[in-house]
């Protein structure tokens, strides 16, 4: 109840910030002559400016930005001034990078760092580049055909354990599941009596980038992320001499001994660094793109029907890495699904020098959030956007490639997600198997209300009516 009077209370405050009549204001005036346009904006209420309506109502608090100021804007979040970007070619812009204007570390240290210190996505250009080349030899595909065949029993053991009933909350459930994925696939341990422990360092540590006191108070968010991060640091290091004198194929035993091409291997603070952030960046995403398959596929099920054909006709449980590219049609689910819910819903950067985007004048320091869920969500570049409509990626439509950018729910630009293999491989090796073991609906109407932590997740567990095939 009380999660509900805060979302209620977060949900109206937002609205105020939105639709009060508050002046345009720029967030910097160009320099003289130089033709750019100043970023017009407003910060929102004092002080958390537009935060509450962000982490409530992100994608109606987001088009709406872009209807009133357009595709560069600015506003208040989280106790600074961040400006929005929107669109495929503001987002090239960014992403892309071609001028190095822009870098990861300076506002995503400042929303995540002290819970996700020097993970990949936190480090920039030749630094960045030196640990993409060794962490790229973890994501190989001989690699992740291994990880799929040691993740595939984890997931029939897991479905053995759902009981099918009305009101199943799928999201609760998929998120347990990606959690015992990842500590078997990625940490090299069976889940046992310790991973409670583990696992609640692990979410203490994701919900303290979300504070809004960012700061150490007792009991407060920001304090559990601390405490969270510390135990995880714990917890790997002390499994890390075995890990290096091993020969584990677990993502932690491979880190452990990868080099690059030049002979570089990752430090031992590295790779718990980089372990901390790949099981963040891995659960959530997965987690998230997960449950909403299933939601739409609930919601409708011609699209259900034609995906479990292809699995039913693929004659087993267990899919091999080359069996993915015959299920076509889940392809297609998968691909709508992240459009319309990216599970990374912004990309956050900060300029390093003065620059522009589209024309707008940014000045070094400014910081910089590309909204990919609502990029995704706009009739500008989506027709119908928000109708479920998987054959918009199938060939001879492809909306998708309007533009390069027109679809990023993965990135782009050296940032790309180093990891986007391996998500699609294990949400289309679960929903796979769940397709040739139950049937699903939702009710008729129902929307599950959405939150925002890493990304866009349903608020209520996101219940369904879940059914054995057979039944």
């Amino acid at each position: 109840m009380a999660v509900a009077l805060a979302d209620r209370l977060g949900s109206a405050l937002g609205r105020l910030s939105t639709n009060a009549p508050s002046p345009t204001r720029p967030l910097a005036l160009p320099p003289p002559g130089s033709g750019l346009r100043p970023v017009p904006g407003d910060y929102g209420l004092p002080f958390i400016g537009h935060t509450l309506d962000r982490l409530t109502n992100l994608l109606d608090a987001s088009r709406g930005r872009y209807e009133r100021y357009g595709p560069v804007e600015w506003g208040g979040m989280l106790g600074t001034k961040i400006v929005g970007v929107y669109g495929p070619e503001a987002t090239e812009e960014v992403v892309a990078n071609r001028d190095k204007a822009f870098a990861n570390g300076g506002l995503y240290e400042y929303l995540i760092g002290p819970f996700f210190h020097r993970g990949l996505l936190l480090l920039d250009f030749g630094e960045h580049l030196h640990h993409r080349r060794i962490m790229a030899k973890a994501f190989t595909r001989p690699r992740l055909a291994g990880y799929l065949a040691a993740m595939n029993p984890r997931i029939g053991r897991t479905l053995d354990g759902w009981r099918p009933r009305p009101g199943f909350r799928v999201y609760d459930a998929a998120k347990q599941m990606t959690l015992d994925i990842a500590t078997e696939v990625f940490v090299g341990e069976v889940p046992g009596p310790e991973q409670a422990r583990i696992e609640k360092a692990f979410v203490d540590a994701v919900q303290g980038g979300q504070a809004l006191v960012r700061a150490p108070v007792p009991g407060g968010l920001w304090a559990r992320g601390l405490r969270g991060r510390r135990v995880l640091e714990d917890y790997f290091f002390s499994r890390l001499p075995a890990r290096r004198d091993g020969d584990g194929d677990d993502l932690f035993s491979v880190l452990c001994r990868a080099e690059s091409e030049d002979g570089h291997r990752f430090t031992d603070e590295d790779i718990v660094n980089h372990m901390i952030f790949v099981l963040m960046a891995a659960h959530d995403t997965s987690t998230i793109t997960l449950a909403m398959m299933t939601y739409y596929l609930g919601r409708h099920p011609e699209w259900q029907d034609r995906a479990r054909g292809e699995s039913l006709a693929l004659g087993r449980d267990e899919v091999g890495h080359d069996d993915l590219d015959r299920l076509s049609t889940l392809d297609l689910v998968f691909k709508e699904t992240l459009r319309i819910n990216a599970p990374v819903g912004a990309l956050f950067r900060q300029a390093v020098k003065d620059t522009d985007i589209l024309g707008y004048y940014i000045p070094r320091g400014t910081r910089i959030a590309v909204s990919t869920y609502a990029s995704h969500r706009i009739a500008k570049w989506w027709r119908d956007p928000d109708r479920f409509d998987p054959g918009r990626f199938a060939e001879g439509r492809r909306e998708d490639q309007t533009h390069k950018y027109a679809w990023a729910p993965f990135g782009g630009g050296a940032h790309k997600c180093i990891g986007q293999f391996f998500g699609a491989m294990e949400v289309k090796a679960v929903m796979h198997r769940m397709l040739r073991r139950f049937r699903w609906s939702v009710p008729d109407g129902y929307e599950p209300p959405m939150r925002y932590g890493t990304g866009p997740m349903p608020a209520d567990g996101l219940p369904i009516d879940l059914r054995p095939l057979a039944g």
